[in-house]
């Protein structure tokens, strides 16, 4: 019963971040449902519909079309919301209904290729795991698809990789992490999904570095750095000012940081460069890569787990998404730093107009 949740919200599903990793690339997705899944995607889980389009469309999968697997059907419907579109791609996002008739996505790519003449990108996302595991797979699948030639390197040119609104709260990430590694003396910053379109991917070979925002982010830049031999770096360049000038009170104190690892990483390097005496642990909904955790951090398996951690970890402060405060004991009280994670709560700190 790990999924449980009693006092908190669902987090966003794997085909959400599928479909926020792929949102400003300027090709088709369809995401195979019957509308549903497309609903709380364009509705609850990604936020820059409120400001822009994109070409995103539900297969519309009926009883029988799930049932007998009617491939063709789909990849005739790619073909004519294609035609004369101007679209680059097309990308066929899974849900829990190809999952559990076990469609073959590969087969599925090469009908597609086939019938459109444009290249597709598949990623079986099955609704069950969170967002950042269906980001990661369409990272990873775009730059595969797309960054294949090996170009001379730019000295002054750095990739961001794994930038989402559902991981940073403001539509405007990628234009502050961009000026932020500016301040730090790269000449041209390549923000992918937010601000750097489809050709950047194409030149993303020419870049000297790559910096990783989030864990989503991490299999592309090793598949770059396999590929191309570009070196990466993990690192949040911004962080919310709101939320860097709460911080000098943690100095020396116990801290819980929670949010997707890399964010919350870098709260806790900001923490222990004010007071290195700090004790600051880190936890996460999702993606916790080894390799990146220090001593006592976790990875919250359930709502039960993250009540009793805290509970038991005698936290003075905990910086984390206000909605998370709904599942923290009452018998206890907590300092807490909002710092809103739209996958979480679907909260942004600016208003969307």
């Amino acid at each position: 019963m790990k999924s449980l949740l009693k006092h908190l919200s669902p987090f966003a599903p794997d085909q959400s971040g599928a479909v926020s990793a792929l949102f400003d690339f300027g090709g088709l997705i369809a995401i195979c449902d019957a509308g549903g899944c497309t609903g709380n995607i364009c509705g609850f889980d990604e936020p820059r519909w409120f400001i822009r389009k994109s070409a995103v469309f539900s297969a519309g999968l009926r009883d029988m079309d799930a049932i007998l697997g009617r491939d063709d059907k789909l990849v005739a419907k790619l073909q004519s919301a294609m035609d004369g579109s101007g679209l680059k791609f097309s990308a066929i996002i899974g849900t829990p209904v190809p999952a559990i008739i076990a469609t073959d996505f590969k087969a599925l790519k090469r009908m597609a290729e086939k019938r459109t003449g444009l290249p597709a990108i598949t990623v079986p996302a099955t609704g069950t795991r969170h967002y950042d595991r269906g980001a990661s797979d369409a990272w990873l699948e775009l730059f595969k698809t797309f960054a294949t030639e090996k170009l001379d390197m730019d000295p002054g040119m750095v990739g961001v990789l794994g930038a989402s609104p559902l991981d940073f709260p403001t539509l405007d990430a990628g234009n502050l992490i961009s000026n932020e590694l500016g301040e730090d003396g790269w000449k041209t910053v390549k923000c992918y999904g937010m601000g750097a379109g489809l050709d950047d991917v194409r030149a993303a070979s020419a870049a000297a570095k790559n910096i990783v925002v989030s864990p989503a982010g991490l299999a592309a830049a090793k598949y770059l750095q396999k590929t191309f031999g570009t070196p990466y770096e993990v690192k949040c360049p911004w962080l919310p000012p709101q939320v860097l000038d709460a911080l000098s009170a943690l100095a020396g104190k116990k801290t819980l940081v929670i949010h997707q690892q890399f964010a919350a990483n870098s709260v806790r390097d900001a923490i222990m460069k004010l007071d290195s005496a700090s004790r600051v642990t880190v936890a996460s909904w999702f993606m916790m890569e080894p390799e990146f955790m220090r001593e006592n951090d976790f990875h919250i398996e359930s709502e039960e787990a993250f009540i009793e951690a805290v509970a038991n970890g005698g936290y003075d402060t905990i910086v984390c998404d206000n909605r998370l405060r709904t599942a923290l004991p009452r018998s206890q009280s907590f300092h807490i730093i909002d710092f809103p994670h739209f996958a979480v709560s679907g909260r942004l700190l600016d208003e969307v107009k």
